[in-house]
């Protein structure tokens, strides 16, 4: 628990918060700030009703630009921490309250599309616009985003944007930062400032970068333009192929993906893995699924493409249509959300997952390297029930490790974290920094991969640490969100440009 830096109380905080949105667009329920402390990082303890953290003084709902730079601007004087967020479906912890009395800034409530633009191909909606309700309303119009995360259902625009987020077809359509056009935010003391959309302009570095990714911890966006591509409903083929060896799979990737070919998913799931979606799958079997989407002599040569691919590795065919069926279902939402407390509190046993980024060379090293530490120097690998991997975003230089680990929880719930949880995550993310990849693909840094941080970026964390200087110079931005804090909840930052 870190103190709050601000002189005012939590009645103080309420007050204010109040003043500026009416008591109509705040809450200050105990049971939702109680629950408003937490993401579904710690999806554990909250099903047992365990909230330890400091807990938030206020969640407020702005319906406009201008009350959120109100807010930041009370926030900044009065170093009031504020913990940004939209849908709510952060797994990293990057939604925790770290800070006493804290506002949580919920843009949930800006949730209006404000323009689709069908012939420069671009839609501009607020942060708070659910991505299920923006597809459904641009599929009407023969459009698509292409993003789509298996949150799809209850994931927000802003929250999607902040955290850097990909979505299952980003082979052909690209993760989030590559559908970007433009954007509006608010920095810390209340400036607004906006991206405008232009296709591509070389006018200095690429300044939306500085809030594509940000958690939080430097701006609120409040609205967002992003490209649109056509929808072809009727034209996907899916392909899938059962491979003996990992690395053979990761080959047939890499093999499509470097001749030129984008399909609109690429995955190989390890035989564990494979087994939690397809109950009788072979446990010596890899399975590799391909997909096309997109004018049907694309797809088609696409689909010609891998499997003449295919047909030069060793492999067993699977129907397309199981294939197909699977991947109709993969999406989650509330329903299944409530489905998995329910089975936590009834069976003690849950699972997380923790992705990474790897060069084509080192992926299958990678994996192996993974399984073997885990099975051997995990102090509890006894109570694993699941682990695997999956490959599920790639690129011209290599690929993603998603990991994946089930267990039951032999230790009371407060200890699962720290049991489980934490030193799995240490495991895969030192393995991937030895390897040269990344610690993290898509899911962010949250609060609990800050500390490698400093290792991910070398010595150019000089430059990340100059963006929270410049722009969050009172610190009151998601405290210990993508930056590691000490203990008096500041951000520790690089000097003079050395680590």
């Amino acid at each position: 628990m870190v103190a709050s830096r601000s002189t005012l109380s939590r009645d103080e905080v309420v007050a204010a918060v109040t003043s500026i949105l009416g008591v109509a667009q705040v809450d200050t329920d105990e049971s939702h700030l109680r629950a408003s402390s937490v993401d579904r990082f710690r999806k554990y303890t909250a099903v047992h009703g365990i909230f330890d953290g400091p807990i938030p003084a206020i969640i407020a709902y702005p319906t406009s630009t201008d009350q959120v730079a109100a807010l930041l601007e009370l926030a900044d004087r009065e170093r009031i921490a504020v913990v940004p967020r939209t849908g709510g479906t952060s797994t990293e912890g990057g939604l925790e309250t770290v800070v006493e009395d804290a506002i949580v800034l919920d843009g949930s409530r800006m949730d209006r599309v404000i323009a689709v633009n069908a012939e420069d191909m671009m839609v501009t909606a607020q942060c708070g616009v659910p991505l299920q309700r923006l597809e459904d309303q641009l599929r009407e119009q023969g459009l698509t985003t292409g993003h789509s995360p298996q949150s799809k259902p209850i994931a927000q625009l802003g929250g999607l944007v902040a955290t850097r987020s990909i979505g299952q077809f980003s082979t052909l359509y690209g993760a989030i930062e590559d559908m970007v056009v433009g954007l509006e935010a608010v920095l810390p003391g209340g400036r607004i400032v906006r991206i405008k959309n232009v296709p591509r302009r070389a006018a200095g570095p690429d300044i939306r970068h500085v809030v594509i990714g940000n958690e939080g911890a430097l701006a609120f966006i409040t609205e967002v333009t992003v490209k649109v591509f056509r929808w072809y409903p009727d034209t996907a083929r899916y392909h899938g192929f059962m491979v003996r060896d990992f690395g053979a799979g990761v080959g047939l990737l890499r093999d499509v993906l470097t001749a030129g070919y984008r399909p609109a998913v690429a995955r190989l799931y390890s035989p564990e893995d494979a087994r939690q979606h397809f109950p009788d799958h072979p446990m010596n079997q890899n399975l590799v699924v391909l997909s096309s989407e997109g004018p049907a002599r694309l797809v088609a040569a696409t689909s010609a493409a891998v499997e003449e691919m295919a047909a030069a590795v060793e492999h067993l065919p699977v129907a397309e249509e199981r294939i197909r069926s699977w991947f109709e279902h993969l999406n989650w939402g509330p329903d299944r959300i409530e489905a998995e407390k329910q089975d936590m509190l009834r069976t003690s046993h849950l699972g997380y997952t923790t992705e990474v980024s790897v060069d084509w060379s080192r992926t299958a090293e990678l994996y192996h390297a993974v399984m073997t530490r885990i099975r051997t120097t995990f102090p509890r690998a006894g109570d694993l029930t699941l682990l695997g991997a999956h490959s599920s975003h790639s690129y011209q230089t290599g690929t993603n490790l998603y990991f994946v680990y089930d267990y039951r929880i032999a230790c009371e719930p407060r200890r699962e974290i720290e049991e489980y949880h934490v030193p799995l995550n240490a495991i895969i993310v030192e393995e991937a920094l030895r390897v040269g990849g990344s610690m993290v693909h898509h899911h962010g840094v949250g609060k609990y991969r800050t500390p490698w941080v400093r290792e991910e970026h070398g010595s150019a964390y000089y430059l990340l640490s100059g963006l929270k200087r410049t722009f969050d110079p009172h610190h009151v931005m998601n405290p210990g969100s993508l930056f590691p804090i000490d203990e008096a909840g500041l951000p520790v930052l690089a000097e003079d440009g050395r680590q």
